[in-house]
């Protein structure tokens, strides 16, 4: 039978729990305006935000966005205005358990369905040729649909969507080279993870958060709220274990996600902020730049670290537009021979 003492620790650990998650934090304007631009659509039985915009640019040139974790479409807010200016369709959704979607419990969440989800929506919408511009766990699911646009490549075959070109930021897709958070290995531990989740509060995300930015670029107490709100929208403190499986998984499927970049013929670039810690400079991009020869890229001043499209918006939209630039010469240069 428990001791008195036990009793009361848990009690008064519940107590805290309840008290700093409850009522879940609201949505902050500025969250709100950018829900009210965007709109649902359905898949699986479950209801996923994505916001798509109309641009100046020509209108055969549509650019798909995914966001990582523990993050959302929120996150390119900053940039926004400079890609519309370069596509026809510049569209974003938030991955099942992120941002503004639902975020079902003990949902099983695969890369697998976030890839097809994001096949889902392209038609849906009907786009069939589209670039690609990624961060963090969505590099992984660019990744998996360079895999696939890969595997019928190889049989000869030619599929309903095609991917054009693809962009990478700082992300974990060597996962060797991954240098994990305490709050990540946390996350992942399935005695702590429960306890962790239930705890999580504003300033134990202020200071998780804030250690994936530089010391010159950290958000401001807004942007930190923006951030939180965001995050904690339907109860997402509560799911952070099931979503954070998809590091296991990069693991899992090392050789087939490496290997889809190793071998694609896709048009490939990645935007880097070196002074990332998950990432960490002198191990991740030298092992990407050994594995992608092919790849360009983009190395930006030392001080930007992890959200490069947060930290330095002025050079990420500077980067991405020469090399799509570059993607729209290459493709008139073919059309001329």
């Amino acid at each position: 039978m428990p001791s008195t003492s036990s009793i009361i620790l848990v009690s008064l650990v519940v107590a805290i729990a309840i008290f700093i998650n409850y009522p879940s934090p609201p949505l902050t304007d500025r969250i709100k305006k950018w829900k009210q631009s965007g709109q649902y659509f359905e898949y699986k039985g479950h209801n996923r935000f994505y916001k798509e915009s109309k641009g100046s640019g020509r209108d055969e040139d549509i650019l798909m966005i995914f966001h990582g974790f523990p993050s959302s479409s929120y996150d390119y807010n900053k940039i926004w205005d400079d890609l519309t200016k370069m596509f026809g369709k510049v569209v974003v959704l938030d991955f099942l358990g992120y941002g503004l979607s639902d975020k079902p419990l003990g949902h099983n969440y695969l890369m697998v369905e976030h890839a097809d989800s994001v096949e889902f929506l392209l038609k849906k919408l009907g786009h069939k040729r589209y670039h690609i511009l990624s961060h963090d766990m969505g590099d992984t699911v660019a990744q998996e649909l360079i895999h696939r646009q890969n595997k019928l490549t190889e049989a000869g075959k030619k599929g309903e969507l095609e991917i054009l070109s693809v962009c990478l930021m700082n992300g974990g897709i060597i996962p060797e080279t991954i240098d994990m958070r305490l709050l990540q290995k946390v996350m992942l531990n399935p005695w702590l993870a429960p306890i962790a989740m239930r705890l999580s509060n504003r300033i134990m995300f202020k200071k998780g958060f804030g250690e994936v930015f530089g010391e010159k670029t950290q958000p401001t107490p807004e942007e930190f709220d923006d951030y939180f709100s965001v995050i904690g929208y339907n109860d997402g403190h509560l799911v952070t274990n099931d979503l954070i499986q998809y590091l296991p998984q990069r693991f899992a499927n090392r050789d087939k996600w490496v290997g889809a970049l190793e071998q694609t013929k896709i048009p490939l670039h990645i935007i880097f902020g070196p002074s990332d810690p998950v990432n960490p400079h002198n191990t991740f991009l030298k092992k990407y730049k050994e594995l992608v020869p092919h790849s360009g890229v983009t190395e930006l001043p030392s001080h930007i670290s992890h959200y490069p499209h947060l930290e330095y918006p002025e050079g990420v939209a500077k980067a991405y537009k020469q090399f799509f630039e570059s993607w729209k010469r290459n493709e008139a240069s073919k059309k001329q021979e």
